[in-house]
């Protein structure tokens, strides 16, 4: 999908929702969306996150979770969490403009920027607010926001709030997105142009080929927003990402990432220049409108990146990779989707695979293209290597049977 992508038109793979006939109620819209296979429904666990969790009384070995370092339940983490408690209470009170600024969220914004090789950073309450509040401030009516196809649902809502042109380039095509700038800047040439894409694609669990996508930006003068979010803390010099890796951190304008997965917490942040920070602290509406994260969050988060790049990060990360060498060799990240297609076969497979005591989650659209639901299979350190086995051997069985 290139070229002039009208704003009421769908962007990537999302679209309109199946609407009822009926104004005053959703019981259409719900029988609408069971018929097709893609009816959702809050299951509750019986147990905190980890490699293994328990629901409905049963034991499963947990591949739904993107605790890929399995931090979500490290004592360290807990520890940092009460005793940031402990010093600063259990809440911001207002948002950081007011008086919600507290002395962990500057500490970790310092130490986010440090760690992502930026001048400065910005913390946000998840990584859905970073995307829906950073691109609106960034750009406007008069600018163009360039997506990959499969881009997460946040960057696209991000792209479609700030009144931008949009367009989208095929996954991962950089001929193509070379062309589709070069036809911006002809059309457009004092637009801000930002090119927008992900380390690692949250659903496929490929990488961006991030060092042409940088020099194809440089050679149309336009800026680079990179979500790292399924990079950050697995991937990477002490686990700070694709573009740390290429060595490519001071050529990418913003560095966007999450602490909800690899770094077992939850909230989001921008690294990025101070001037374009100053910019989002007066722009952002996600950031300005907005209690402030915790204060105990942000103290735990700052243990959670000193871990994540000590010696100790350094031996999950060879855990986790040794880990996905085991059950996908030559798979680049800790994601792995087994494509099925059709939601109930998708749906059915995951039925299966629950009965036999292994969770791992049906994907189906939104969330991915229609026609492609898949199994989404999160691997952890934290994974013991006969759980892998065993889920591997799972699903052989479930497609000979189904075969």
């Amino acid at each position: 999908m290139s070229g002039t992508t009208p704003k009421s038109c769908s962007v990537g793979h999302l679209s309109a929702p199946v609407r009822s006939s009926d104004p005053t109620g959703p019981r259409e819209e719900l029988a609408a969306l069971e018929s097709a296979g893609l009816l959702r429904s809050l299951r509750s666990l019986d147990s905190p996150a980890g490699p293994k969790v328990i629901r409905d009384g049963r034991e499963l070995w947990n591949f739904a979770s993107n605790d890929y370092l399995g931090l979500a339940s490290h004592p360290a983490l807990a520890e940092a969490f009460i005793e940031g408690i402990h010093r600063y209470g259990a809440g911001s009170a207002a948002s950081r403009l007011v008086s919600g600024t507290l002395p962990p969220h500057r500490e970790l914004e310092e130490s986010l920027a440090a760690a992502k090789g930026a001048e400065a950073s910005l913390v946000f309450s998840s990584g859905f607010a970073t995307a829906t509040g950073s691109l609106p401030a960034l750009v406007g009516k008069d600018d163009v926001v360039v997506l990959d196809k499969l881009c997460h649902a946040s960057l696209i809502d991000g792209a479609r709030l700030s009144g931008a042109v949009i367009r989208v380039f095929p996954h991962n095509d950089v001929p193509k997105l070379d062309r589709l700038l070069e036809v911006i800047r002809k059309k457009q040439a004092g637009a801000r142009v930002i090119v927008v894409t992900e380390s690692v694609f949250s659903m496929d669990g490929d990488l961006c080929p991030l060092r042409e996508i940088i020099e194809t930006k440089d050679k149309h003068g336009a800026l680079l927003f990179l979500d790292e979010a399924h990079a950050f803390g697995a991937i990477g010099p002490s686990g700070m990402g694709l573009a740390a890796q290429l060595g490519l951190q001071d050529r990418v304008d913003f560095q966007m990432g999450t602490l909800s997965k690899a770094a077992g917490l939850s909230g989001g942040y921008l690294a990025c220049s101070a001037e374009w920070r100053d910019l989002l602290v007066n722009r952002a509406r996600s950031f300005i409108y907005s209690t402030a994260p915790p204060p105990a969050l942000a103290h735990a988060a700052m243990a959670s990146l000193a871990l994540i790049r000590s010696a100790t990060g350094d031996a999950l990360r060879e855990s986790l990779h040794a880990n996905i060498a085991a059950f996908a060799p030559g798979h680049p990240s800790p994601i792995v989707p087994i494509i099925l297609g059709e939601n109930q076969r998708t749906l059915d497979a995951s039925k299966a695979l629950e009965e036999r005591s292994y969770l791992v989650p049906a994907i189906r659209f939104p969330t991915v293209p229609r026609g492609t639901a898949r199994l989404r299979i999160s691997i952890s350190a934290a994974h013991p290597l006969e759980a892998l086995a065993g889920l591997k051997n799972e699903i052989a069985a479930i497609s000979r049977d189904r075969s």
